[in-house]
C-alpha cells in the first residue's frame, strides 16, 4: 500500500505530543500518514463506520469494534490517577443522581463505561462535547457530569466539587491501571503493515520523550485555549511508559475492562484476538 494511511487522534496535548514525529515525517522508513484531529466521541463514531485506517479510540468503543479493528501496543492512554471524575455543584450527592441528567462526553467513551460499571441507575445521561460539560453542570442544565482530559485540573474554577474519581474506583476494585484510550488499526491492513505502524508509533513516542521541545508549537497550536502549565500537567499525566508499550500489566487491564463490560452486557462478546500476534 503506497497511499497515506488515515490516522485519527484528538487535539489534546497527549495525542499531539505522541504523534508529532510520525505526522511530520521525522521517522525514517515509517509509513506515511494523513492526520485527522477530532474529539474522542467523533473518533469513536468514525471508527464504527471503519472510516479511518488508524485511530485513537475509547476502550469502550473498542468493545464494539473488535471485528474490524485490532489493538496496537503503543500510543495509547493508560495509567494510574488519571481517570474520569464525576463532578457536581456543591450540595448534590451521589444519592441525588439516580434517574437525574448526568452529562457524559460520549456514549462510547470509557468515561461512560466506568460510570455504568461503577453503579446502576445512571440511565439519564446527556451526551455533549467534553469541554461543555462543566459549564452545563455549573449552570444547572445537568445535575452532574463526567469530565475527562484537562477538565480534571480546572473544574474547581467552575464552582464544582468532585463526587467520585472513577479511575480511583477502578484501581481499588481491580488493582489495575485504568485503560482510557488505545490506538487501533483496521484488520484489513494486514499483519505486516500493522506491525510497521505499531513500531512507528512507538518510535514517535520515544522521539517526543527524547525531544520534548520539538512538538511544542504543534501541541500549543491545537490547545489554544489551554494554559501552558495545564498542557504540561496534561502530558505528564497521560503519557507514560504504557504509551510506549502496554506491556503485560496494561494488557491485563484492557482484557479485564472488556471482560467486565461483556459480563454486564455493555459490549458484545468477541472471540477474535485483541492484537495481531
Amino acid at each position: 500500500m503506497t497511499d497515506a494511511l488515515t490516522l485519527g487522534f484528538s487535539p489534546c496535548p497527549n495525542d499531539t505530543f505522541i504523534f508529532h514525529a510520525l505526522v511530520h515525517g521525522l521517522l525514517p522508513d515509517a509509513p506515511t500518514v494523513r492526520a485527522r484531529l477530532e474529539d474522542v466521541e467523533t473518533l469513536n463514531q468514525l471508527a464504527r463506520r471503519a472510516v479511518l485506517d488508524l485511530t485513537k479510540i475509547s476502550y469502550h468503543a473498542f468493545g464494539h469494534l473488535r471485528r474490524d479493528y485490532v489493538l496496537l501496543r503503543s500510543g495509547g492512554a493508560l495509567g494510574r490517577g488519571c481517570g474520569p471524575l464525576l463532578v457536581a455543584r456543591p450540595g448534590i450527592g451521589m444519592s441525588d443522581l439516580r434517574q437525574r441528567p448526568v452529562a457524559i462526553p460520549g456514549e462510547l467513551t470509557t468515561a461512560n463505561l466506568l460510570l455504568q460499571l461503577c453503579a446502576e441507575g445512571f440511565d439519564q445521561t446527556v451526551v455533549m462535547p467534553f469541554d461543555r460539560i462543566m459549564p452545563a453542570v455549573a449552570a444547572g442544565r445537568c445535575d452532574a457530569g463526567v469530565i475527562i482530559h484537562e477538565s480534571r485540573f480546572t473544574y474547581q474554577r467552575h464552582g464544582l466539587v468532585r463526587l467520585l474519581d472513577l479511575g480511583q474506583w477502578w484501581e481499588e476494585e481491580t488493582g489495575c491501571p485504568i485503560p482510557l484510550g488505545g490506538i487501533l488499526a483496521r484488520r484489513a491492513l494486514g499483519p505486516d503493515l500493522i506491525r510497521r505502524v505499531d513500531a512507528a508509533i512507538r518510535r514517535s513516542v520515544e522521539h517526543a520523550f527524547a525531544h520534548p521541545d520539538a512538538p511544542r508549537a504543534y501541541i500549543l497550536c491545537h490547545a489554544q485555549e489551554m494554559e501552558e502549565t495545564v498542557v504540561d500537567r496534561h502530558i505528564a499525566l497521560y503519557v507514560n511508559d504504557f504509551s510506549r508499550d502496554l506491556g503485560d500489566e496494561g494488557e491485563r487491564a484492557v482484557r479485564l475492562l472488556l471482560q467486565k463490560a461483556e459480563e454486564r452486557g455493555l459490549i458484545p462478546a468477541c472471540d477474535l484476538p485483541l492484537f495481531i500476534d
